[in-house]
């Protein structure tokens, strides 16, 4: 891929989410001047092969020059688990836009499957429920708590300033605990330098601590009315995890149904170089 271009992919399962993500893709192709969305169906055997790839470009050829973007059709025999993020890697897409139906049904015993496709990705995951706004990026939720893997956020954090020039509304947890309180203190100075040093505006507010961080981010979300919310993901997630629902998954599938643009850490600041 040559430095300039800004590849998205999105998973297309033919539900009008999908379409919802699209219609995302559009958006961010327009500000960051990318000529490429990259439409992926997973299918579970060869034998679909054939009719998927028909259906899925005329999808394409539908949608093709739109916003001056070029569509290609993928289809592709594996798991939404891992492919979608083995073909994000492969044609070294930027972002991934996948649209989601929310927590629902026995989703909410066994764990979000949006947050399980996540993470198998190198490549940053904006998760949509609904079309865009007619407006862009105003106003995004930054939410910094106690983890280290909070720094690697800032090169995405530069990245949508960069195009859409947004205002960062950083929120910390309330918490009692001394250990936490330094290193959230250490979070924030460490963020407030660098998005200094960008140019980038910004405010800090600080969560009331009455109920769980997450209910009280997204609450804070809807107040404002926040576009878009920018979260890393857990490190090393495991099953336990999935079941008894990780903050994420809760944040990703919001009822509010803020977009979600969801990094996974990499433990190397470097990794994410090609966002700034």
């Amino acid at each position: 891929m040559k430095k300039d271009e800004h590849i998205i992919v999105i998973p297309w399962d033919f539900t009008p989410v999908a379409d919802y993500a699209l219609q995302h893709g559009f958006k961010f192709a327009e500000k960051a001047k990318s000529k490429e969305i990259v439409l992926v169906h997973i299918i579970k055997n060869e034998k679909e092969h054939d009719s998927a790839l028909e259906q899925l470009q005329r999808v394409a050829s539908d949608n093709h020059g739109k916003n001056g973007v070029a569509i290609k059709a993928l289809v592709r025999k594996g798991t939404i688990f891992t492919t979608i993020g083995e073909v994000a890697s492969e044609v070294e897409a930027k972002l991934v836009i996948m649209g989601t139906h929310g927590l629902k049904g026995m989703q909410k015993l066994t764990g979000s499957w949006a947050l399980k496709v996540i993470v198998s990705s190198k490549v940053p995951f904006v998760v949509v429920q609904e079309p865009p706004n007619e407006s862009d990026l105003k106003d995004i939720i930054f939410p910094v708590d106690f983890k280290k893997e909070n720094k690697e956020v800032l090169n995405l954090v530069n990245y949508l300033h960069k195009y859409f020039d947004p205002k960062f509304h950083i929120i910390k947890p309330n918490t009692t605990d001394t250990v936490f309180i330094k290193k959230i203190k250490a979070n924030i100075a460490f963020s407030r330098k660098y998005m200094d040093g960008k140019g980038i505006d910004y405010e800090i507010h600080a969560a009331e601590g009455k109920r769980s961080f997450p209910v009280e981010i997204m609450e804070f979300g809807k107040n404002i009315n926040a576009d878009l919310l920018l979260i890393i993901s857990t490190k090393n997630i495991g099953f336990t995890d999935y079941i008894i629902g990780a903050q994420e998954q809760y944040l990703i599938a919001n009822s509010s149904k803020i977009p979600a643009m969801v990094v996974n850490p990499r433990g190397d600041l470097t990794a994410w170089e090609g966002y700034k």
